[in-house]
């Protein structure tokens, strides 16, 4: 007889509207050591409470668990399940479990879900075994999000975790412990903080903005640690996405994953695809399967997708699988941080799409604040790749990760943003080691208005802060003579354009940020904690009077 078990990984609370979630899990163990062509796995979900109050009557909804997606499946509450219906801004409690079943079918039989699930009992029949489950395995609870306009409106955002060596792997798990509480309504702060404390808001969701994961342990050229195979890939998300306080975090809120380098291999590039085409291809696998299966699918398999909040709307990118450097030495114009540009009569890549949407949401939402989540940083650039080198030493800048490498992605952005009068764009980071806050403007009558920043969350866990993420490394004020960073382009038109920008609160402490919109005074608010749940002071307010809560003066909306 069958038995219904708990997720061995998850459940995951993934992409959220107003109307639906999808809630991701894996099968357990015994579903890895069964032979594939012996065993199915299904899901089986209830929602079980409704603003903390048992739903009347629970009924529970099949899901396929495929053995192409290692054994781990999401099923979008409300879009996937007849007769359920979710309200807005409601938070709701759903259990979660699967079945091992035996397979008659061949390996290479499809089988419908219609099929599979035809020759199950009801649903309800698990209705008791679902219940019995343990909550802190198979228990999870998400919140739709808000009607637009929503008003108050704050998430979670960070990168890069470093998995730990030996008996330090648990630390890289305790920033997670405030974020959890955070995302249950409860303090951030252990400290005694009181004056801090009360502007923490809820977050609806989490951005995860790159290196959730660490491939390469030390780097691509170090082979000790550096994962190779399908199954080496698999246990790093197995480790991290399991340790107690990630698993609280993720079964509380919504989680939004994008992809950077070591998710694949350092500094990873498509120029790399020659020669390492199969770790391309296990890498993004795996990626997809444990991080990409929870987000939305707005253009099919592509990495990159939008979504909105409350009525705001966010853009994630790909700043990885794409990124193309010209094979000609120095030749800056030909890199691409997004894609290649596409052929008129071709599809529309990343950055049409991009440069599309951003015109789209100024005229469809006016000054509403317009997110677009780049794992890696727009601005500051480091001192050693300004885009002044181009000019002297554009070799410097062939191979870089920044964006000063890429000038023609970065003018064909600023461009748009510009000709179109995009107000309150914020781009947000994370990959450099070191939390900071910048603000950019431009020169030119009709752009001096537009109100653009960058804010940068990093990192959930490095325990080398003498390798990088030095602050004084940045550039902090890109118009000074001993700092000079000022990026010139040119509109369609040929008037000539600059960019400049001045950053601030770094910090290279472990740290999460809490994003906070807040329509009314058209400001947003950045706090910056450490894994203890304290706000973080950073290295510069030693030397200046600081307030350790940031505030971003936006065009009114």
């Amino acid at each position: 007889m069958a038995k219904l078990r708990p997720p061995g990984m998850g459940p995951r609370v993934g992409h959220t509207t107003t109307s639906s979630c999808r809630i991701w899990i894996r099968a357990g163990s015994d579903a890895d050591a069964s032979p594939d062509s012996e065993h199915r796995t299904v899901g089986v979900i209830a929602v079980t409470r409704a603003n903390g109050k048992r739903v009347r009557y629970i009924r529970p909804h099949y899901f396929r668990m495929r053995r192409e997606f290692d054994r781990g499946g999401a099923i979008d509450l409300a879009r996937d399940t007849a007769g359920l219906t979710l309200e807005a801004d409601t938070e709701y409690v759903v259990k979660v479990g699967y079945l091992l079943l035996d397979d008659p079918y061949d390996d290479d039989t499809g089988v419908a879900s219609d099929e599979l699930i035809r020759r199950l009992p009801k649903p309800i029949a698990w209705l008791e075994d679902l219940l019995a489950l343990d909550p802190g395995k198979a228990r999870a609870v998400f919140r739709t999000f808000p009607e637009p306009p929503a008003g108050v409106v704050s998430f979670m955002m960070g990168s890069c975790r470093y998995p730990g060596l030996l008996w330090k792997k648990r630390h890289s798990d305790r920033i997670f412990r405030p974020m959890a509480e955070l995302a249950k309504g409860g303090r951030a702060q252990d400290a005694a903080d009181p004056e801090h404390v009360e502007h923490v808001v809820r977050p609806s969701f989490t951005l995860m903005m790159g290196d959730q994961i660490y491939a390469d342990k030390f780097n691509r050229h170090v082979p000790l640690g550096r994962a190779e195979t399908y199954d080496e890939f698999r246990q790093r998300y197995i480790t991290a996405f399991n340790s107690p306080n990630f698993r609280e975090l993720s079964r509380h809120n919504a989680v939004y994953c994008g992809l950077d380098d070591h998710e694949i291999e350092d500094d990873w590039s498509r120029n790399r695809l020659r020669g390492r085409h199969h770790l391309f291809t296990v890498a993004i696998d795996a990626f997809m399967n444990y991080q990409w299966s929870l987000g939305p699918r707005t253009w099919g398999k592509n990495l990159y997708h939008t979504f909105e909040c409350g009525g705001y709307p966010f853009f994630m990118l790909d700043t990885r699988t794409q990124r193309w450097y010209d094979e000609q030495p120095g030749n800056l114009q030909g890199n691409h941080m997004l894609g290649r540009p596409t052929h008129q009569d071709a599809p529309p890549g990343q950055l049409q799409r991009l440069l599309d949407w951003l015109a789209e949401q100024q005229f469809e939402r006016g000054n509403v604040p317009k997110f677009v989540v780049t794992p890696s940083v727009f601005v500051p650039n480091p001192m050693s790749a300004r885009t002044i080198l181009e000019d002297s030493n554009p070799e410097v800048l062939q191979r870089g990760n920044s964006w000063a490498a890429f000038p023609s992605t970065r003018s064909a952005i600023l461009s748009r943003i510009v000709e179109s009068r995009v107000q309150n764009v914020v781009f947000l980071s994370g990959d450099i080691h070191c939390c900071n806050v910048a603000e950019m403007h431009f020169t030119g009558g009709r752009a001096e208005d537009l109100r653009m920043f960058s804010v940068t969350s990093s990192a959930f866990y490095w325990p080398f802060p003498f390798a990088d993420g030095e602050p004084s490394d940045f550039v902090h004020n890109s118009s000074a003579d001993d700092q000079r960073d000022t990026f010139l382009f040119t509109l369609p038109d040929g008037e000539p354009m600059t960019m400049d920008y001045i950053a601030r609160n770094f910090s290279q402490e472990d740290n999460f940020t809490l994003v906070t919109i807040d329509p009314d005074s058209s400001r947003i608010r950045v706090q910056v904690f450490d894994n203890r749940g304290n706000i973080v002071f950073p290295d510069d307010s030693k030397l200046d009077p600081f307030e350790p809560i940031q505030y971003l003066e936006l065009g009114q909306w």
